[in-house]
């Protein structure tokens, strides 16, 4: 199955984003009041430096328009002369036209008066105005390279509109581009918090977003109680807009030194750009170029003190650690030619439920939250299988083509879809399927019609009960071998979630062969041959529970999902048997192959990958490599991969 790596296309071909958010130290979102042009260069030369060559600029709204009907000349000039310092640069920018909101705070023009932003028609006039007025004065500059209608405008605009009243706004806004001679990419700069990615509906429809613009913008700032959830946070939002065909640019990531020390945060930029690469992204814009402690009391910084220091540079304008990140980054890109590769096709496909994107009627919004963390600790799992997966979307039609379909701490699905997986295996897949009751009371249990004939079993459920699992543990044991797992393997899994999470699917075989039982002697995985194919049901929610518990990656889904692919006889031309290592594998237009190890490690660990007959691994220059590699704590490395006989070099010059 094809992964989407759909690149910005420009006028000298696919564009390859990397920069910085960009407010001056001079003033933050006030710096075209206080704009010193010698400061600016200073901190552009700082960035290109380091291998950056976009920023992401902001026409402040209160102060490039005074007035409904006015533009305030002075600030424009002003832009155009930071415009021209981007030259001087080497650099290029994207504007962003209504701000709006920054950093924790709201700013309205004077003459705004509380009319609301989506629905007014004069409001929205004065918006598309202004978006085409600033179009008008610098789509002709060599600086520009794209345009973003907002910054995070649920943010600003709020978030209780119908999606059809913001997807209007948004068609009037980049229709008003457009029509000032806007020909360079344009997206909406909303975050993608959508309800296809969040289960969240905020009016802003991500699919709405793709059928308008010509990329998607993920914003992520994670939190959370597992280290490598966290750092497969920003990847996940980039794989579920992947799923709408559109280049995606992860347009905002960082982290503040008020949070974070500079050794860890370090750690966090290197672990976000790689893996938001293999997830898909084409772009990386970092939150922000500098840090502000001059400007302690203005706000926002004023009541948002730790928004001070999300800088890739001090307030002085030295790199921080996470600058250098940002330079190793940029230095890989262009040594592979970026531009030129995709993500390697995968024999595996994670299932995402409509139930995720859609608000269907009387059913609870608890259950799109629940699919989503399921989803994302299923796909974390995944990674660390060395188990690259192709996402599909229920509300698409699901992809064929798979060899292993994963639908994980399953409670809903539409009701044809459930046939459709069993024709799906009956053609030749496996599909896995976890049980899950889901964890609010709003109907709690399997909205699987025909359960007992899809799995070849007979459930022992009770009706408006759930039946609670009383181990702290559950422990499965192999009564067969399966896939990488011999009969007596063992694998134990963390037990959390509410009262109705903590819940497992009793029954009895009826025509399935049992693989594995928990500790009572319960079936616990259980195996029924579907024509070509199979269908594998896990009674227990293993990944809901996962997702419910801290510090608990990587867990023993990833060793059952190494033996679920082996079974399914997914191709994986390289693997590691460490979980803490994820592998995975970029293509060049030429034929290039190129193989990441990603740690989850906090120490140094040494890795041994397994290659598929007639591989070997190279330097990027060519260059012999042993047996075995050595990562740094939380390191990323990346090799050529090459035939056994070929010696050629893939170095790009």
């Amino acid at each position: 199955m094809h992964r989407n790596t759909a690149k910005i296309t420009t006028a000298g071909g696919p564009a390859c984003w990397l920069g910085a958010n960009f407010w001056s130290r001079t003033g933050g979102p006030l710096m075209w009041r206080s704009y010193d042009p010698r400061i600016v260069s200073d901190e552009l030369r700082v960035l290109r430096e380091h291998g950056l060559g976009v920023t992401r600029s902001f026409f402040y709204w209160p102060d490039f328009m005074p007035s409904p009907d006015r533009i305030d000349e002075q600030m424009t000039a002003r832009f155009a002369d930071f415009l021209d310092r981007h030259v001087e640069a080497s650099m290029n920018t994207i504007p962003t036209f209504l701000v709006g909101h920054m950093s924790g705070e709201n700013w309205d023009p004077a003459w705004r008066h509380g009319r609301d932003l989506y629905s007014d028609v004069w409001m929205v006039a004065r918006q598309a105005w202004f978006a085409g007025e600033m179009v008008r004065r610098f789509a002709a500059h060599p600086a520009v390279c794209g345009w973003l209608v907002s910054n995070e405008m649920p943010l600003y605009g709020g978030d209780s509109a119908p999606a059809e009243t913001v997807s209007a706004w948004a068609q009037i806004i980049i229709a008003a581009i457009r029509a000032a001679g806007g020909a360079h990419p344009v997206s909406l700069g909303d975050g993608a918090w959508g309800i296809e990615i969040s289960g969240e509906d905020n009016g802003f429809s991500v699919a709405d977003s793709a059928s308008q613009c010509d990329f998607l913008g993920p914003h992520v700032y994670p939190v959370g109680n597992d280290q490598v959830r966290l750092h497969y946070a920003a990847a996940w939002a980039c794989e579920l807009a992947s799923t709408f065909g559109r280049p995606v640019v992860l347009e905002e990531f960082g982290v503040s030194s008020d949070f974070a020390s500079d050794e860890n945060a370090a750690h966090y930029y290197r672990q976000i750009l790689h893996n938001s690469l293999l997830a898909g992204a084409t772009g990386w814009i970092a939150w922000c170029n500098s840090d502000y402690d001059q400007l302690i009391g203005q706000d926002p910084y004023r009541q948002h003190p730790f928004e001070l220091h999300f800088g890739l540079t001090d307030s002085g304008g030295a790199p921080k650690p996470q600058l250098a990140e940002m330079g190793r980054f940029a230095e890989l890109l262009r040594t592979v030619d970026i531009g030129q590769c995709e993500r390697a096709d995968t024999d595996a496909a994670l299932i995402v439920p409509s139930y995720l994107d859609t608000a269907y009627p009387f059913t609870s919004a608890r259950d799109r939250a629940y699919a989503s963390e399921a989803l994302r600790q299923s796909y974390v799992a995944a990674r660390l299988a060395d188990l690259p997966v192709a996402l599909t979307r229920e509300s698409d039609g699901l992809s064929r083509g798979a060899r292993l379909y994963l639908l994980p701490s399953a409670k809903q699905l539409l009701g044809p879809t459930w046939p459709e997986l069993e024709a799906i295996a009956a053609a030749g897949a496996t599909v896995y399927v976890s049980y899950s009751a889901g964890d609010s009371e709003h109907h709690p249990g399997p909205w699987y019609p025909q359960l007992n004939a899809l799995f070849g079993v007979q459930h022992q459920l009770r009706n408006g009960l759930v039946d609670p699992i009383e181990d702290e543990q559950v422990t499965f044991t192999f009564a067969a071998d399966f896939g990488t797992l011999p009969a007596g393997a063992r694998l134990s899994f963390s037990v959390a979630g509410s009262e109705y999470g903590r819940a497992f699917l009793p029954v009895r075989p009826d025509g399935a062969d049992v693989i594995a039982v928990d500790g009572h002697d319960r079936p616990a995985l259980l195996l029924r041959h579907v024509g070509a194919g199979a269908m594998v049901l896990c009674t227990y929610p293993i990944e809901h529970m996962a997702a419910m518990t801290a510090r608990v990656n990587p867990d023993a889904t990833s060793t059952l999902y190494d033996a679920l692919a082996a079974f399914a006889g997914v191709s994986r031309p390289v693997t590691v048997d460490d979980p803490r290592i994820a592998a995975d594998i970029v293509v060049r237009a030429d034929g290039a192959r190129f193989v990441w190890l990603v740690s989850q490690a906090a120490e140094p660990v040494v890795a041994k990958p397994q290659l598929a007959a007639g591989l070997r691994l190279a330097g990027l220059d060519g260059s012999a490599v042993e047996e075995t590699v050595g990562l740094d704590p939380f390191g990323v490395s990346v090799f050529a991969l090459m035939d056994a006989d070929d010696s050629g070099p893939v170095l790009r010059d």
